[in-house]
């Protein structure tokens, strides 16, 4: 009964399950008594034979099988999304040209205003180059009748309107790690919303809502002795499921300012910029000694900083970890790439980490990673 609903890639993980629906790319996370109801819906031959399976038989109409049809419907909804126009590229909007040396790879921007420098420029300020013939991409971001256009190499990557400027960021993130890799968008498994330290042998990958500390942990922790991979887009590839590097600065709030300042060399002469007044200011960190590197991934921590709080770090559900991951992650929908990220996701450990002692939380983390090696 209503087999075309079916999700077409599941796991069993931490005594939930991840369902992935083809259709829509959505992911949900169920308990396994749920699944096991589920299971029996798409089994049965109709509603009548449902109710009888589950012992309904006084029962004219099942608000049960209603019920469950409602949530498979809505797994296999999805947005519908404006068919980009093929707007002619025009090069009238070119106002502002910077250059940038990441690794190999040089590229150049132009920028048609202040505000479109500040979206895109201020992570990658630390990175500007001089003027040289041999750029090998070149990308245009401009604002044109209220919406943000972003090219490379002439061709329309996005639209978006003014407002959605994440939107814009956020292609243009995954385009420049094309260029620095040598991918196309298709060789991604997804782009997380999250920060990647590693120890030089593995990473992990901290996530959690926007003010939770994640970027300034991992200022901590590469100030301390470990590497940053990626702040805030770590991206995965699906050839060997590695997360791969990510040049962008770490983005750190102004809360944190007092607690970096004494670690960071330097931290008063940072680059501040603000994008809007609810994130208000923000400095740039640079990444040392970047390099384009890739890390297997064994673990997942959520972020949750409280003032003056000790340093815990415990088990916590997949669910709670995936309500915080996914809604704001690009995961491809290839089902080859969302059977590999279902995978991978069965295959590590997610944690909850609470701190607000920063020499204690470094130590924590060092002894996690060495939990990871001994995990092998």
């Amino acid at each position: 009964m209503n087999f075309n609903l079916s999700p077409t890639h599941q796991i069993s993980c931490d005594k939930h399950c991840i369902l992935w629906y083809e259709k829509s790319n959505n992911y949900s996370v169920v308990t396994a008594e749920f699944k096991s109801i589920l299971d029996i819906y798409l089994q049965s031959d109709s509603t009548d034979d449902f109710n009888t399976k589950l012992g309904l038989t006084n029962i004219n109409s099942s608000p049960v099988a209603h019920n469950i049809f409602s949530y498979l419907t809505s797994c296999n909804s999805f947005e519908t999304q404006d068919i980009l126009e093929d707007i002619k590229f025009s090069d009238i909007h070119r106002n502002t040209l910077k250059y940038y040396k990441v690794d190999n790879s040089k590229i150049k921007i132009y920028y048609d205003s202040e505000l479109a420098l500040k979206i895109i420029h201020p992570a990658i300020a630390y990175l500007e180059t001089q003027p040289d013939e041999k750029e090998n991409t070149t990308f245009d971001i401009f604002l044109k009748d209220n919406h943000w256009l972003i090219y490379k190499d002439k061709h329309l990557l996005t639209v978006a309107a003014k407002k959605d400027y994440h939107l814009i960021q956020g292609k243009f993130i995954m385009h420049l790690l094309c260029t620095i890799h040598s991918k196309e968008e298709s060789d991604w498994v997804g782009t997380f919303h999250g920060s990647t330290i590693t120890d030089d042998t593995n990473s992990i990958l901290f996530v959690g809502k926007s003010g939770q500390g994640k970027s300034t942990l991992c200022s901590l922790l590469s100030a301390n002795g470990f590497k940053l991979v990626a702040d805030d887009i770590s991206p995965m590839l699906s050839k060997n499921k590695h997360i791969y590097s990510n040049p962008l600065a770490i983005s750190v709030k102004e809360g944190a300012f007092n607690t970096l300042r004494p670690l960071i060399k330097d931290f008063d002469d940072l680059l501040v910029t603000q994008l809007n007044k609810t994130k208000g200011l923000i400095k740039y960190v640079p990444t040392k000694n970047w390099k384009a590197n890739s890390y297997p991934c064994k673990a997942i921590v959520m972020v949750n900083y409280k003032k003056e709080s000790d340093t815990i770090l415990e088990n916590v559900s997949i669910k709670k970890v995936l309500e915080t991951l996914i809604p704001d992650s690009w995961l491809s929908p290839n089902p080859k790439h969302a059977k590999q990220f279902l995978d991978w996701l069965e295959s590590i450990r997610v944690y909850e980490l609470t701190y607000g002692n920063t020499s204690d939380v470094t130590l924590c983390i060092s002894k996690l990673f060495k939990q990871i090696i001994k995990k092998k």
